[in-house]
């Protein structure tokens, strides 16, 4: 039958994955590091997730497709529900798995240490930060810690899977932090374009989650530095779910 169903240009996809959990279906997921298509029978045709894309690589056409069917959905929603569960148990992270839904809200265990290892720092160690607030929506365009700034956008999530964060990153940069999924990201690049346009900040360094999801991070602030039409340094670095830097 000819009806309407989701078309993504592999061309213009980043493999971002913000239109992976806007799609309830579970229609899209992240294949070698692009968006595509599951199942035709999956897809609904109403486009829920044309406006997640940053890069309008998604658009709704009309071709032959096999029919939508809800009965296929809710078993793939409920393989995803299963897989969930035993990831959990199991402690186990398949950075090459995309099923319905955001891979990053996947459930999962990890053995992380009781106590410091040897040779590490005993006592509280002291804070990097040297500005407040740090969340992208609280923070003023014109703050002027932004001013000669070597600026540090992370992923909120950033600091809590790497340990050594403050010391490694944060140490004399300026701070924003942000979550792509749970925030509206076009909000973040145009902030993130005033802020750059109104400021002196010297370099930008984006420290991200390796899930797909927290990609829109990283593409607001290259967006935004695009648009505000200043040639400064941009480093992105991705952090795994167990604190390692890939």
């Amino acid at each position: 039958m000819k009806r309407k169903i989701v078309e993504i240009d592999q061309e213009k996809c980043d493999g971002c994955g913000l239109c992976v959990p806007s799609c309830a279906e579970g229609a899209i997921k992240i294949i070698n590091g692009k968006a595509v298509l599951a199942a035709d029978n999956l897809c609904d045709g109403l486009g829920a997730c044309l406006g997640e894309c940053p890069r309008d690589a998604i658009r709704i056409i009309e071709r032959e497709a096999e029919a939508f069917d809800e009965n296929a959905v809710a078993a793939v929603s409920a393989r995803h529900a299963a897989g969930s569960v035993a990831g959990a148990h199991h402690g186990n992270y398949a950075a090459g798995h995309h099923g319905g839904g955001c891979p990053g809200s996947r459930l999962m265990t990890r053995q992380a240490p009781a106590a410091q290892t040897a040779g590490e720092e005993s006592g509280s160690r002291q804070s990097r930060l040297g500005q407040w607030p740090v969340q992208l929506s609280l923070v003023p365009v014109d703050a002027p810690f932004f001013e000669n700034a070597d600026l540090l956008i992370a992923a909120d999530c950033v600091p809590f899977a790497y340990a050594d964060f403050h010391k490694d990153f944060l140490a004399g940069k300026a701070l924003l932090i942000g979550c792509p999924k749970l925030d509206d990201n076009q909000y973040y690049t145009g902030k993130l374009t005033d802020i750059l346009r109104k400021s002196s900040v010297r370099s930008v360094t984006v420290v991200r989650m390796e899930v797909p999801c927290c990609g829109g991070i990283e593409v607001a602030a290259k967006t935004a530095l695009a648009a505000s039409g200043r040639n400064i340094p941009l480093n992105v670095v991705t952090i795994a779910v167990d604190g390692t830097i890939r």
